[in-house]
């Protein structure tokens, strides 16, 4: 993400991209050097800080890593990279006399409203995976909340980046939210995150745990595609078209049903049976139960094993994922956890299946990939299902190498 939210062992062929020193110097609008400045790629493990005279080195493969400085009391600066053509650079920040003014953060009340949001967070952002039950937010109290009611939206401001100690992976992870929208039907957030393995020693449970995470993701799938590998690597594609549900009533319709019921108590019944309604509450009663029940939308499969020449072009040999409707990205080698269950399917009981379901779609045409395997417009793109269960805790950072033993 900014996400959200890589490498290069993928089967039996793995990239090697070679490595470049990138040199610089943090500084003010008097020229004066930064020391102590945060200077990292985003989600990624390489950063470092700025010495006395402002400056750093990091050593980077040949990606397009985005490229984040940070020093308190100043604006946050980012910019894209082209790690084997760059000079030293030397980059001048902006003092931060800005204030929020969409939030008085200060008036801030730490209330039972503020920790019900605070959980709504943490569930949205976090995920409801086993590895989030191992994220822990150190900082919880520098995160300020806003819930519009008008359209159920919940958004969230971070005054200081969030600490998130992660022993379910090993990491302790900063994180510059930048933005996180939350309403009734998706989530949306974004950020610059800087990875540090808790530990020198990378314990077993931290190795397994990052494989477990890989494997079936997003991050996954991408370098599989670039390397014309995804279907041995377990993953099956397929496309399908999704429609509005007539069946369903209207938003028109089932709105003018809650207010009807408003006027009776917003008390109603949906165990008696209503198949012929004779009354003005038997039809409303029908309509909130079909709103209930019935999905807003119906997909219909029309593309099995869809070929790597239908999900990638090219301009200038730069890949570009490029597709129509959506598509349904299934991983074959790893079972649903319970917790995507209880979650998605509340209403449906049945076991985990044995494979994960993963939908994706372009919102604005084709979006390019980086060879590190991410879709580098964030806001290009969204993805629904076991992808989207999984959120931040699942996230690795891009230059994250799978075990050739995998």
């Amino acid at each position: 993400m900014k996400k959200g939210l890589f490498i290069f062992l993928l089967g039996t062929c793995q990239f090697i991209f070679a490595q470049y020193l990138v040199k610089g110097k943090i500084i003010d609008k008097t020229n004066t050097p930064l020391e102590g400045a945060s200077v990292y790629f985003n989600n990624t493990t390489i950063g470092t800080l700025t010495d006395v005279n402002g400056e750093f080195e990091l050593n980077a493969s040949n990606n397009n890593y985005t490229l984040v400085v940070s020093y308190l009391g100043y604006k946050t600066y980012q910019k894209q990279l082209d790690i084997s053509n760059t000079s030293f650079l030397t980059i001048s920040l902006e003092e931060d006399n800005e204030m929020l003014n969409v939030v008085e953060i200060p008036n801030t009340k730490y209330d039972d409203e503020w920790k019900y949001n605070l959980a709504s967070f943490k569930k949205a952002f976090l995920g409801r995976t086993k590895l989030a039950e191992e994220c822990k937010i150190l900082n919880e109290k520098d995160l300020h909340f806003d819930f519009n009611r008008k359209t159920n939206t919940l958004t969230a401001f971070a005054k200081k980046p969030l600490k998130i100690k992660h022993t379910g992976l090993g990491y302790l992870i900063t994180y510059d939210l930048v933005d996180f929208t939350l309403d009734s039907e998706k989530v949306f957030f974004s950020g610059y995150a800087q990875y540090q393995n808790l530990r020198k020693t990378i314990r077993t449970k931290w190795k397994q745990n990052r494989l477990t995470a890989y494997n079936g993701s997003q991050m996954h799938f991408l370098r599989s595609l670039l390397a014309k590998e995804f279907e041995q690597d377990g993953f099956v594609v397929n496309q399908f078209r999704r429609v509005k549900n007539e069946e369903r009533p209207s938003e028109e319709e089932i709105n003018f049903a809650r207010e009807y019921i408003k006027l009776h108590g917003n008390v109603i019944d949906f165990s008696i049976p209503v198949t012929a309604p004779k009354t003005k509450l038997d039809s409303t009663r029908l309509t909130l139960k079909k709103a209930r029940e019935l999905p807003k939308f119906r997909d219909y499969l029309y593309k099995k094993n869809v070929p790597y020449e239908e999900m990638i072009s090219f301009e200038k040999d730069v890949p570009f994922l490029d597709f129509k409707d959506y598509l349904s990205i299934v991983y074959t080698k790893e079972p649903e956890e319970e917790n995507f269950i209880k979650g998605v399917f509340w209403s449906r009981r049945r076991k985990p299946l044995n494979v994960q379901t993963s939908h994706l779609v372009l919102s604005n045409g084709k979006v390019q990939i980086d060879p590190s395997g991410i879709l580098l417009d964030p806001s290009a793109f969204y993805q629904e299902e076991y992808w989207g269960f999984e959120a931040f805790a699942t996230m690795l950072p891009l230059d994250y190498q799978p075990s050739k033993n995998k």
